[in-house]
């Protein structure tokens, strides 16, 4: 008997990784890096879940880490790649 999480797999449908430039995001989305320096991913998200309260908190971290200086170029993100899909999963349930 398996188990199936239906918000776990639309959390990852709605993720995707990677894209080679800025070209490919779908209108609609944006690219975030996720990760620690040495070792970012860069996923691409719903801008609705910009207005959801605890993406806002991750994005209140980000600013006070790196304030408005992005080194990978676009939004960045300090937390594990582990804590990023659990946290999308929660927004997607």
């Amino acid at each position: 008997m398996g188990f199936h999480f239906p918000s776990v797999v639309h959390a990852k449908q709605l993720i995707q990784k990677p894209f080679s430039n800025t070209k490919n995001i779908p209108r609609g989305f944006l690219a975030v890096y996720i990760g620690e320096k040495s070792n970012m991913k860069r996923y691409v998200i719903p801008v609705s879940y910009l207005n959801q309260p605890s993406f806002q908190y991750l994005l209140s971290q980000s600013e006070e880490e790196f304030g408005f200086n992005h080194p990978m170029g676009g939004l960045t993100i300090p937390c594990t790649e582990d804590a990023f899909i659990n946290l999308i999963s929660c927004l997607n349930a």
